[in-house]
C-alpha cells in the first residue's frame, strides 16, 4: 500500500521528503494547467537538473500517443532505473504518469501529487493506472503503487468551481457505499463551502480500508464503482463531442441511475432513492440528452471492466451505507434506469 502524507505546506514538505530519498535524475511530469498553476508552487525547491514534461490536459489526451511522447521523453532525457518521476495534477496525469513510470524500463520510481479533489480522495489511493484506448476509459493498464501520495489542500486553491465540484461526486459516492453518517453530514446546497482537508481524509480512510481488503478487485473493492458502469458510458460517450462531461458529472449521473437499480434489484427503500436522486441533482443539475443517444450509452456498458463475459455487473446499494458487488443487470433494466434519469424531477 502506498504511503499518503498530508501537507499543508506543500513546498517545504517536499523538499525534506525528497531530501530523504535516493535517485539519479528526477522528472516532473504536468499537464498544460498544472503547469501554470501548481509547477510554480513547487519548482524552486526542485533540484536545479530536474527535467519537466508537459502535456495537453484534458481525458482526450490521457491515451497511448501522449505515452509515446512521455516513454521518448524519458529516454532523450537519458532516465535510468534509479530516476524518479513526479506526477503533478489530476487524475490523467498520476494515471498515465504512473502508467509510464510502471513501463519505462520494466518500472521506475514514481510519486504522485494529486492536485485536483476528484484525484485526492478517489486515484491517489489503490494502484490503479492506466490510459484510455479506442473509446472506452482506463482500458489498458496495470496495478502498481506509488512510492508516496503526498495530498495538499492548498493546491484546491487553483481549481475551477465546475473541477471541485467533479470531485465531490466521489466524496458522495464514499458516503453512499461505506458510511450513512458521512453521507448525511455532507452539504448538498452550498456544497463548496467545506472543511476540504476533513472531507478529502475521511474519504481516503474509506477507500484505503476497501481497497486493503482487496488490492486487485478481485471482490470488495467493486463497490467503489458504484454508479461508474453508467457513469463510464456517459463519460466515454461524449468523450469527444460538444456535450463533454466531466468525471464526477457522468459519475453523478451514474450514481442516480444506478440508485434506480438498487431500489427495483436490491430493494433498497423509496425513500432513498429519492433522497439519493435530490441530493444529486441539488449539486450537478441535469443533463439532457436525446433518446436516440441511450442504445450507444447502453453498449458501451458491456466494456465494463467488472463485467463477466456477456454478463453486465454492477455494485448496488442495499440501503445507504451498505453496497453490494457482481449483481447482473440487463439491458432492458439499464434502459428503464437511464429513462429513470431523463423523467426525474429537478426543482
Amino acid at each position: 500500500m502506498e504511503s499518503i502524507l498530508f501537507s499543508s505546506a506543500i513546498a517545504e514538505d517536499l523538499r525534506v521528503y525528497l531530501g530523504q530519498q535516493q535517485f539519479s535524475q528526477l522528472g516532473v511530469i504536468t499537464d498544460s494547467n498544472t503547469a501554470i498553476a501548481c509547477y510554480p508552487l513547487i519548482k524552486e525547491i526542485l533540484p536545479e537538473q530536474h527535467r519537466l514534461f508537459s502535456f495537453q490536459a484534458g481525458e482526450a489526451n490521457k491515451n497511448l500517443n501522449t505515452c509515446i511522447e512521455i516513454w521518448k521523453w524519458m529516454t532523450d532525457s537519458g532516465f535510468d532505473r534509479k530516476a524518479l518521476i513526479l506526477n503533478l495534477g489530476g487524475g490523467v496525469t498520476g494515471d498515465m504518469g504512473g502508467f509510464c513510470a510502471s513501463t519505462y524500463k520494466r518500472g521506475i520510481r514514481f510519486i504522485n501529487i494529486p492536485t485536483t479533489l476528484l484525484s485526492q480522495v478517489d486515484a491517489s489511493v489503490g494502484g490503479k493506472l492506466g490510459i484510455d484506448f479506442n473509446g472506452f476509459k482506463n482500458h489498458i493498464g496495470v496495478f502498481n503503487n506509488p512510492e508516496a501520495v503526498i495530498i495538499s489542500d492548498q493546491f484546491l486553491k487553483t481549481l475551477p468551481a465546475e473541477e471541485l465540484r467533479s470531485g465531490y461526486a466521489e466524496v458522495i459516492k464514499h458516503g453512499l457505499i461505506a458510511d450513512p453518517n458521512y453521507f448525511h453530514d455532507l452539504k448538498f446546497e452550498d456544497w463548496g463551502q467545506q472543511d476540504w482537508k476533513t472531507i478529502i481524509e475521511k474519504s481516503i480512510s474509506i477507500k484505503k480500508e476497501v481497497v486493503e481488503k482487496d488490492p486487485k478487485e478481485s471482490g470488495l473493492r467493486k463497490i467503489l464503482n458504484f454508479g461508474h458502469t453508467i457513469g463510464h458510458a456517459f463519460e466515454s460517450f461524449y468523450l469527444d463531442s460538444d456535450k463533454h462531461l466531466l468525471h464526477g458529472e457522468a459519475i453523478a449521473v451514474g450514481m442516480i441511475c444506478e440508485a434506480y437499480l438498487s431500489q427495483t434489484r436490491m430493494g433498497m427503500e423509496a425513500a432513498d432513492l429519492d433522497l439519493i436522486s435530490e441530493s444529486l441533482l441539488r449539486v450537478f443539475g441535469k443533463i439532457e440528452f436525446p433518446d436516440a443517444d441511450v442504445p450507444n450509452i447502453i453498449a458501451l456498458c458491456s466494456q465494463d471492466k467488472k463485467n463477466e463475459g456477456e454478463t453486465i455487473n454492477f455494485s448496488l446499494l442495499k440501503k445507504i451505507g451498505e453496497c453490494d458487488y457482481n449483481i447482473a443487470v440487463s439491458e432492458s433494466e439499464i434502459q428503464d434506469a437511464i429513462l429513470f434519469y431523463k423523467e426525474v424531477k429537478h426543482e
